[in-house]
């Protein structure tokens, strides 16, 4: 845990220098399935954009960094991911532009939703979250969700990948709780910054709480 924990510090500056790397956050977790008041000492996680997938598998395989996070680690999941719809910025940025232009609505999803919380909604905020991240246990469709962080509370996302864009859209259309916080983020203007992206999942290695979250799923993808 203390590893881990110190690599949000000093990882950091390995990481600019790895070639073909254009982007990337060193991320912390909660307890649940998104936002959470407790944190996970214990999970951390690590978003990357490339401009080849040849410069992701090169640091996936061959860098000293990931050789020690494998090391330190009792398990890893590593999941690859095209962008296929992005709004909004990260840190003023686009990270996951340019997009597809194909259409995509066949196989799983993966959704990506990050925002810097304004300190005077942080009540509203954290109260509302945690009642959209308790709704997430019993998701139908879902195949897993986290919630990260850069800092404690204020800057947060949440992943999470599903069976189909028609159950993610489920959730997020129909559930009450989630709607209810779509309409208070827009009314009282919660964010000072945020990013919604949806992902097409193309490879997915490693295990993730004993498992693969997407094994078999992405043979359905054409």
């Amino acid at each position: 845990m203390r590893w881990g924990l110190a690599q949000m510090g000093t990882a950091k500056p390995k990481l600019d220098r790895v070639p073909g790397l254009l982007f990337h956050k060193l991320l912390g977790s909660g307890q649940g399935k998104s936002f959470s008041l407790q944190p996970n000492f214990g999970r951390y996680g690590l978003l990357c954009t490339w401009d080849t997938e040849a410069a992701a598998d090169a640091f996936l395989e061959q860098s000293e960094l990931m050789d020690a996070y494998r090391q330190h680690s009792d398990e890893m999941w590593t999941v690859k991911l095209l962008p296929y719809q992005s709004h909004g910025q990260w840190d003023a940025q686009e990270p996951f532009a340019p997009t597809l232009t194909e259409r995509y609505n066949l196989g799983p999803v993966a959704v990506l939703t990050r925002a810097s919380v304004n300190w005077q909604r942080l009540p509203a905020f954290c109260r509302f979250g945690l009642r959209t991240s308790k709704s997430l246990e019993a998701a139908e469709g879902l195949y897993c969700s986290i919630g990260l962080g850069e800092l404690p509370f204020i800057r947060q996302a949440t992943f999470s990948v599903w069976e189909s864009v028609e159950a993610m859209k489920r959730f997020a259309y129909q559930n009450p709780q989630h709607q209810e916080v779509m309409r208070r983020t827009r009314a009282e203007n919660w964010y000072s910054e945020e990013l919604f992206a949806r992902f097409k999942p193309i490879a997915s290695a490693g295990t993730w709480n004993g498992k693969d979250p997407l094994a078999g799923a992405l043979q359905t993808i054409s």
